[in-house]
């Protein structure tokens, strides 16, 4: 199936999961992202869920982080859709967030990170395919900023649902994922 093909199905999939359903998804997403160690984390790059798009409760991973790791410093994502470029904002529990027209929760600070001192980012996604290629929202945002990264910057998705075989009109800007949790396996590529 085609990206577009792809993102029409897994987005109704994904909003017709009860509410009580993606709260035991979110929790066993979890208790697989607790099998990974993250020794050499010390900058995160976590995004606010979608509520309108039932996201995976990355807010759960991103606390995990927080407490398992002192001295984290975590950044959220903001956008500008003029030029569908990303930053990285470092958050604190000070932060306000605002949310944008699109419904994305974004932080106000004006703290940024350097794309190449993040060692974590969490990528949103709706469906990959086994090689790791990601099926976003469409507009690139994640792969132009991923290609400001260090090559070694770990790439985590969760998803509630397992991977398909392939993405047919996958692109040489792809950047496919490290990792993809689901309720029942951590997928390494």
């Amino acid at each position: 199936m085609t990206k577009k093909e792809l993102r029409s199905t897994y987005k109704q999939k994904r909003l017709e999961i009860s509410s009580k359903e993606k709260l035991r998804l979110d929790d066993l997403l979890l208790i697989r992202f607790q099998q990974l160690a993250f020794e050499n984390v010390e900058v995160l790059l976590s995004y606010w869920p979608m509520g309108h798009h039932a996201e995976p409760n990355t807010i759960l991973y991103t606390s995990y982080l927080r407490h398992s790791i002192p001295g984290l410093r975590i950044g959220y994502t903001r956008t500008n859709f003029g030029d569908c470029s990303m930053q990285a904002v470092e958050i604190n529990e000070d932060t306000l967030y605002t949310t944008n027209h699109i419904g994305i929760t974004e932080p106000c600070g004006d703290i940024y990170i350097d794309p190449e001192e993040i060692d974590l980012v969490f990528v949103p996604m709706l469906i990959c395919d086994v090689d790791g290629y990601r099926v976003g929202y469409g507009k690139g945002f994640y792969d132009r900023f991923l290609s400001r990264c260090r090559p070694d910057v770990l790439k985590v998705g969760f998803s509630y649902f397992e991977p398909v075989s392939t993405i047919d009109d996958r692109n040489e800007f792809d950047i496919p994922l490290d990792y993809c949790i689901t309720q029942d396996c951590i997928y390494e590529f």
